[in-house]
């Protein structure tokens, strides 16, 4: 797989922002580690080698420790250097808290918290001995509010927006610059797959993901500590976020996602 072009890891590549992500990142010369636990995995990788790059896909399952080791060593084996990291797998359940499965909360925050900490942790240890690198985490503009009727993966993106921030300014003189990619309600499988359909924010006219994933690649690039991508609404939203009173922004948010309201 020696190419003589970058190498970059992208996670949660068989569709969504991930799937933008890797296309971005061959469109600019780099080949690519790609992973995701569904079959997908396999058309984005014909795909992403159809347009120059070289790809090793990975179908795995980072909700598990295993699958996360298992997608180092694979990653390692090519023997080249990773030049950039995207962390970006992640899901969400929306619905009551009292009523969700209990089993898909706690995926969450394996795949959205734990697996993130996992890879980071070898991502880190990695590019820090070799003195140059580069983080993207996928955080959210969910991350800057509370999220009744989404709260398991607000409270999730919160936690990977604060860890990137912390792991930006540690690594701040050795090199490895670290990116926080914070989109807003993007046009993906998301809502789909996190039973939201019949919300507000599901119902929605949502963000392009290959914008999203563009602006996350350029400000990566760029070396920037995070992004608010898509739309202008969203770097608003973000900005009053700073002022708005946790209560008041609970309520806005209750709105979007409560279930039925796309009826409202």
């Amino acid at each position: 797989m020696a190419t003589g072009k970058p190498l970059a890891l992208v996670t949660g590549a068989s569709s969504g922002i991930g799937y933008e992500l890797a296309k971005v990142f061959a469109e600019n010369g780099y080949d690519l580690v790609i992973a995701a636990e569904d079959a997908g995995i396999v058309e984005a990788k014909q795909a992403f080698e159809s347009m120059g790059a070289t790809v090793e896909s990975v179908r795995v399952d980072l909700t598990k420790p295993a699958g996360v080791e298992d997608l180092w060593r694979r990653t390692q084996a090519l023997g080249r250097p990773l030049e950039a990291a995207a962390i970006n797998a992640g899901v969400g359940l929306g619905g009551p808290f009292k009523d969700n499965d209990l089993d898909r909360e706690l995926e969450i925050v394996d795949l959205n918290c734990r697996s993130v900490v996992h890879l980071s942790k070898l991502v880190v240890r990695d590019m820090t001995q070799r003195g140059r690198g580069r983080i993207l985490f996928t955080s959210s503009i969910a991350s800057t509010m509370p999220g009744p009727f989404l709260a398991v993966y607000a409270a999730s993106k919160s936690f990977d927006q604060s860890f990137a921030q912390a792991l930006r300014n540690e690594l701040k003189d050795s090199g490895v610059t670290v990116t926080a990619l914070m989109p807003g309600p993007t046009d993906t499988k998301f809502f789909e797959r996190a039973d939201m359909e019949d919300t507000k924010v599901g119902a929605s006219p949502n963000d392009d993901p290959a914008q999203v994933a563009r602006q996350g690649f350029e400000a990566l690039i760029a070396g920037k500590d995070h992004v608010v991508a898509g739309s202008i609404k969203n770097r608003i939203q973000a900005t009053a976020a700073k002022v708005i009173p946790e209560t008041v922004k609970a309520g806005i948010h209750r709105k979007e996602a409560e279930p039925g309201s796309a009826d409202k």
